[in-house]
């Protein structure tokens, strides 16, 4: 089965030259574009569409005008704001079943490890989603999509690895190309190969490796359904070696990479990451000076999961003050799983990267907009409000752009636009 990527494929120029369908007038404007203004905002602003992709971006007033002389059909958004169509860019949205008795484990005292060792954690999920067909997970997953869908989410990138053999893998990243197809949100499907060692492979761990670095791999790229990679490097997951041998595989045949990296020990991962110039390094709780240079010679994202860090209630929390100082790009995403992060909310995640990681609002709205963009090899595609990229926005009521990491269990989105197409939800 072929499935088309969500690859960017434009011509700016030509887009600059074609009329506009629909301008939405009256709204302030989070570009998140850099420069002086924080947000990169524009106030009392207008963002028109061809196609799409976005045709102008500029002030209400000349917008309006040019609306009336052309008969464009015209939104009227007074007093909202718009920003670039969050991006949540780690999730393991599609899954069977759910852990809630290890939740309760965990809170009688028992450790992620622990429960992982005693057969628990993933291969919980993994037994749970063998045994699920395609339209249970389908179903399931839906429901979490649309959740965030919900909060103005534009693109998701879903991961496999609950499968930990090729049919179930297979399954697991065909359901998340579905969600692509039926529902108002672009879908990057990862293939996280290195997830945790089946049990069926316990005495032959080389062989399991074998088969995910090789046929697995070459079988699912071959058929359309991998746009990136990802492995868990982690002392009670997968050795650098068998990372780097994975790695190495994808790299050949010229797949982008992600790492799971440094959420339980710092074992070089954020450094293995680098070294294969990853798109992204995900958790980074455990991450030292010299992992943190090579990220930031790489050019790799450092992409921040606070919902595993609350759920598993850690205490030392990755050292963003120096990432910061480093200039490394910051992502922030939901991280969306069933055992140690059973989050459908960005806009919490946003709150807690602040509140429990100390980034400030506007550093937490890039890290769902444009950075999350970049994590995802998409940042000249989406990610920001200009003319060009494709037309994905979400339109809020607030007073202003950091409200959207101040709530706790609120949802202050009245609308998106994905693809140029509106989207309406109940505000």
């Amino acid at each position: 089965m072929t499935c088309t990527s969500i690859r960017p494929s434009f011509n700016v120029a030509q887009t600059l030259e074609q009329p506009w369908d629909r301008v939405w007038i009256g709204a302030n404007l989070a570009t998140m574009v850099t420069g002086e203004e924080p947000y990169g905002a524009i106030r009392d602003a207008a963002i028109a569409v061809r196609g799409e992709r976005i045709a102008w971006v500029g002030a209400a007033e000349v917008a309006a005008k040019r609306a009336a002389e052309q008969g464009i059909p015209r939104v009227d958004v007074p007093g909202t704001w718009i920003t670039p169509g969050l991006i949540d860019c780690h999730t393991h949205l599609v899954y069977g079943g759910n852990r809630v008795a290890e939740y309760e484990r965990r809170l009688g005292g028992a450790t992620y490890e622990e429960i992982a060792r005693a057969g628990g954690g993933i291969q919980a999920t993994v037994r749970a989603t063998r045994a699920a067909d395609s339209e249970a997970l389908f179903d399931a997953a839906r429901l979490r999509a649309r959740r965030l869908l919900a909060e103005g989410v534009t693109t998701i990138e879903i991961k496999s690895g609950y499968g930990l053999e090729l049919a179930t893998e297979r399954r697991l990243l065909q359901v998340a190309r579905r969600i692509g197809r039926e529902l108002p949100v672009s879908v990057a499907a990862t293939y996280l190969g290195l997830h945790a060692l089946p049990e069926e492979y316990r005495s032959d761990r080389a062989a399991f490796v074998d088969q995910v670095c090789g046929p697995w791999l070459e079988a699912l790229a071959a058929e359309g359904l991998v746009d990136a990679v990802d492995a868990f490097c982690e002392t009670l997951a997968f050795t650098p070696a068998e990372t780097e041998r994975f790695l190495s595989a994808a790299q050949a045949l010229r797949l982008p990479i992600h790492v799971h990296a440094g959420q339980l020990s710092d074992i070089g991962a954020a450094e293995l990451a680098a070294k294969y110039a990853a798109l992204s390094a995900d958790h980074l709780e455990y991450l030292s000076p010299a992992g943190i240079e090579a990220l930031r010679q790489s050019g790799t994202v450092a992409v921040l999961l606070p919902g595993a860090y609350f759920t598993l209630r850690q205490t030392d929390p990755p050292p963003v003050a120096a990432l910061r100082a480093a200039g490394v790009p910051i992502a922030v995403a939901t991280d969306s799983n069933p055992g140690t992060s059973p989050c459908t909310s960005v806009l919490l995640a946003l709150n807690m990267a602040c509140n429990l990681f100390g980034l400030r609002p506007h550093e937490a709205l890039s890290g769902a907009t444009r950075h999350a963009a970049r994590a995802l090899g998409l940042e000249q595609d989406r990610g920001t409000l200009e003319v060009g990229k494709r037309a994905d926005f979400a339109l809020w009521r607030i007073d202003r752009p950091a409200e959207l990491c101040y709530g706790l269990g609120a949802n202050p989105c009245v609308g998106a636009v994905h693809g140029g197409r509106a989207q309406h939800h109940a505000g």
